[in-house]
């Protein structure tokens, strides 16, 4: 396919350039036990100040240890005060004495306790995550029932610690939705960088955002029933989020992760082929300079824009 195709299919959309039928990947080795936690803080257990320590040494912590934020709030029913509550969610590749050595050095403000661990094989570990009951047992991967719901979802790139201050307000904003909507389900993700992300080249693949990100920010509003004004009020609090974060996130362009969707950044016109600086808009922040090279391959190998959506890669006219 040449050297320039197979270098856009790699994290370049490849829905853009054809229809891939097969992958031929490289797997990593990976010890027989791997070390899982989820310790949750509340705002009455210092949560706020945990999360901007965190901001600190999320990307610069041992390449064995992941140590993922999941952000919600709620309130108490018995004194209706508000609180944010944050799940530390962890996966390190190594033992339990390890992993609490690595802790006490790196990150010891968290209070994990041996109590707190499990260990347990990888493919177990991709259960425990996904929150779905039988993680002691591969078989429940077999089950292919799922769930229909509905969200909205937007991403950001954090290259400099958010202040406490900065964090508050975020938190406000949280605390004022989930007194509006009851009903929906709002969630921040925080997604550390750092490690093996950092030792790539930010030109290797398309993916760019490499060295320099602390973190990526997830923002999902989440729903069961399906309606116009209940999906309109939902994707609105995606935007009134990703509107306030603006001075605390990267710029000049503000990125964005390719796999979180967000057609809020613009579209191609689907019928007629889209002007390259119309799509530079959502492109640059996906990909930052790679934009260029992946307009270059697809002017090569699909001049007709055969392979269009809303946010494929366009050829030049």
């Amino acid at each position: 396919m040449g050297e320039d195709l197979f270098w856009a299919i790699r994290g370049g959309g490849g829905a853009s350039f054809g229809i891939i039928i097969a992958w031929k990947v490289s797997l990593v080795s990976v010890p027989q036990k791997v070390t899982v936690f989820n310790l949750t803080k509340t705002s009455d257990q210092n949560a706020t100040q945990l999360v901007h320590q965190w901001q600190h040494i999320a990307d610069k912590i041992d390449e064995n240890l992941l140590i993922r934020l999941f952000i919600t709030s709620s309130t108490s029913p018995q004194t209706g005060k508000k609180s944010i509550v944050v799940s530390f969610t962890s996966l390190f590749v190594g033992g339990i004495d390890q992993l609490l050595s690595l802790m006490q050095k790196s990150f010891p403000e968290l209070g994990l306790a041996k109590e707190d661990c499990i260990e347990m094989s990888w493919v177990e570990s991709t259960v425990y995550f996904a929150n779905i009951p039988g993680a002691a047992s591969g078989e429940v991967l077999l089950d292919r029932n799922s769930s229909k719901s509905y969200f909205k979802g937007k991403s950001d790139y954090v290259k400099k610690p958010i202040s406490v201050k900065g964090l508050e307000g975020l938190w406000k904003r949280l605390f004022a939705e989930e007194e509006e909507d009851m009903e929906a389900y709002f969630q921040l993700q925080f997604s550390p960088y750092g490690g093996m992300m950092s030792e790539i080249s930010e030109s290797a693949t398309p993916f760019p955002h490499r060295r320099g990100n602390i973190f990526m920010i997830h923002y999902i509003a989440g729903w069961d029933e399906k309606g116009n004004a209940e999906s309109k009020r939902h994707v609105n609090w995606t935007r009134r989020i990703y509107s306030y974060m603006a001075a605390y996130v990267s710029k000049f362009p503000r990125a964005a992760y390719l796999n979180y969707r967000d057609l809020d950044l613009g579209v191609n016109k689907i019928k007629g082929n889209t002007s390259y600086k119309q799509a530079s808009i959502w492109g640059t922040k996906y990909f930052n300079q790679n934009f260029d090279r992946l307009v270059h391959v697809k002017t090569k190998v699909d001049p007709s824009n055969f392979f269009r959506n809303e946010q494929s890669i366009p050829p030049l006219s």
